[in-house]
């Protein structure tokens, strides 16, 4: 019996080798293995198995009602649910909304197993191309358990029916053996691989050298973060034989290695065509400079295929992230359950955004001395000079006045306009009236932010609100955008920075991110318009740290990444550990008590919140297997 259960979960060859041996009698029954092997992709757009709700990204109504139940890692993970009996989107069993990735790994083994007979209509080239697809996957699936769940083992081929007890009960690698050996099958997949796709009518989100190579970058950047590199918190975590599973030692090559892995990516990229994006408008259209840029930033995520897509997963629809992100815009049409208008942006996130000039809103000076940011949650009239981004003669919060671009492309808020859904005009926008109440505001018991922010970046401009009830909402739907070449830009400065120091290369990438957001290079904004104990910081190490950590954070702001960055550069205690979650109070009808500030809930983060725990049952079926510290 014993034998039996940890066969299964040690994922050995199964014993149904003919139903086996005949998916791979012609190229096509191989090319439906192939796509198994891809099936298991994780969803990145889907708010119930991703980082959307596990964070402060955005906060959900609580408790949610069944009928508009969306983000189960937001119950149970952002609000400290999470446990050893039946752990919350377990990609380790693949329960709760989790896949099973060592069922994945097992499939990809059988694949480059049985990959290598001859397969009569496959020809050696395509062949070589797909067993670099699915090398390129089987590493993808390492990476997504490690940074999951740290230390893990390594499936690197699969055990035979025939193994022993103690074959089958393996234990968890050292996380650096683990970072080795997922790109070793990087590199082994990337000379095989073409540097783009070359039907794009079919091939859409296959894997790609471009991918390869951006992932390699992301993986070695991971590498070299505090998390892992150095990591001392787990010094006493060891394996059964006593084995070291992290190494707390600081190895500064790790950044060299991650920055050349960086630029070499880049290159490639730059061959494949991909390019930052710029909306261009419709011809025969007028718009403001300031709404094209905004379109820019919205549309580097919603454009399907768009220039700055590096790896779109077509396995992962937008709908339902779109219908989540969508207020109430039309005021005659509050019925429409297709508009969920659900995820909310809190507080902080509105204040992590620059000033217009281009700086953290309390390191500016004409904000600080002008008392600006002291009177930051106090309301001011919207002005002919706001026109593009607030109503004229309406009041909001002075933190919703003078900020850069990207603010306004991500984040919808009180009396403030949203271009597209229906209005393509940028001076007849949407008005967002977002009172209680009011058509944005709170009406029922599930569908509205409760922080009084709203996410614009997600929902493409071209979706349609229908009239009536039900899901009366038209989506164009986008793969989601896995990894976006901006995202590559700011590694690559990140690695620079941490091995070498602030330098005109590092700059360069991340003033590539700013200029099309509209802003100065780092190396002018700073010196010009920050007050004057932080006009050097770009010249430090440490100072570009803490500007690329805000530029990530900004740029990729609302794509799932903030989670999984506060948790590698290993400040998690620091920003959530009862660090409030706060809004507006939503629940009132006038501008003086709507603007007052509402704690939701305090977050607690201890060291054990790093990684996932592994399910309690897992422990009884191989006694190799140790727990994550703390748990």
């Amino acid at each position: 019996m014993i034998f039996c259960v940890s066969c299964d979960y040690l994922d050995v060859v199964p014993d149904n080798v003919a139903t086996i041996d005949n998916a791979f009698t012609d190229r096509n029954e191989a090319e439906k293995f192939l796509f198994t092997c891809y099936s298991f992709m994780p969803s990145h757009g889907d708010p119930n198995s991703q980082a959307f709700g596990m964070g402060d990204e955005f906060w959900f109504p609580y408790p949610q009602a069944d009928l508009f139940f969306y983000c189960y890692p937001f119950e149970y993970i952002a609000r400290g649910g999470q446990n050893v009996n039946s752990p919350a989107v377990n990609y380790w069993d693949g329960t709760n909304y989790g896949k099973p990735m060592f069922q994945a790994l097992r499939d990809c083994n059988i694949f480059l197993e049985k990959i290598t007979s001859h397969i009569p209509g496959l020809y050696e080239t395509e062949k070589k191309k797909w067993i670099a697809e699915v090398k390129f996957l089987k590493s993808y699936y390492h990476y997504w358990l490690l940074r999951m769940y740290g230390p893990i083992p390594l499936v690197r081929e699969n055990l035979p029916v025939s193994s022993s007890i103690e074959e089958v009960q393996v234990k968890r690698i050292p996380v650096d053996e683990c970072f080795d050996y997922i790109v070793s099958l990087l590199d082994e997949a990337s000379p095989d691989l073409l540097v783009k796709v070359q039907n794009p009518a079919t091939e859409l989100g296959r894997v790609s050298k471009a991918m390869a190579l951006a992932l390699k970058a992301k993986v070695l950047v991971e590498a070299a973060s505090p998390l892992f590199n150095g990591n001392t918190d787990y010094i006493n975590f060891k394996g059964p034989d006593g084995e070291q599973l992290f190494n707390p030692v600081y190895d500064e090559k790790k950044w060299e290695k991650a920055a050349i892995a960086c630029k070499e990516a880049i290159l490639v990229c730059h061959e494949a065509g991909n390019e930052l994006f710029e909306f261009k408008p419709s011809f025969g259209s007028e718009l403001d400079g300031s709404i094209i840029r905004q379109m820019s930033i919205r549309n580097s995520v919603t454009e399907r295929w768009n220039s700055e897509i590096i790896w779109g997963n077509p396995n992962s629809s937008s709908d339902n992230m779109q219908r989540l992100g969508t207020t109430y815009l039309d005021p005659s049409k509050t019925t429409n359950l297709g508009v969920r208008s659900m995820l909310a942006p809190p507080l902080r996130i509105a204040e992590m955004f620059y000033t217009k000039n281009g700086v953290p809103i309390d390191e500016d000076e004409e904000w600080v001395n002008s008392g600006k940011y002291a009177q930051r949650y106090e309301v001011k009239t919207a002005e002919e000079e706001d026109k593009y981004n607030i109503k004229v003669g309406t009041q909001t919060a002075v933190l919703n006045f003078d900020r850069e671009t990207r603010f306004y492309a991500n984040l919808g808020f009180d009396n403030g306009l949203w271009y597209g859904i229906g209005k393509f005009d940028d001076k007849d926008q949407w008005h967002i009236k977002a009172k209680a109440n009011e058509h944005a505001g709170k009406r029922s018991v599930s569908l509205f932010s409760v922080t009084g922010y709203f996410c614009k970046k997600l929902p493409h401009y071209q979706n349609n609100i229908l009239p009536g009830d039900g899901a009366g909402y038209t989506v164009v739907d986008y793969p989601w955008p896995v990894m976006r070449l901006a995202d590559l830009y700011l590694l690559c400065a990140e690695a620079l920075n941490e091995y070498s120091g602030p330098s005109s290369e590092a700059y360069d990438w991340i003033n590539r991110v700013r200029e099309r957001a509209g802003l100065e290079p780092v190396e002018i904004a700073w010196p010009k318009y920050a007050r004057s104990s932080r006009k050097n910081k770009p010249t430090t190490k440490e100072g570009l740290r803490e500007i690329i950590q805000q530029e990530r954070l900004i740029e990729l702001a609302n794509e799932g990444h903030r989670y999984w960055e506060i948790r590698r550069w290993k400040m998690a205690k620091e920003m959530w550990h009862n660090q409030p979650i706060r809004g507006w109070d939503i629940e009132q009808e006038d501008t003086e008590t709507y603007y007052r500030i509402r704690t939701l809930y305090t977050p607690k983060f201890t060291t054990r919140d790093y990684f996932w725990p592994i399910r309690e049952y897992n422990f009884s079926v191989n006694v190799n297997l140790v727990q994550n510290p703390g748990w």
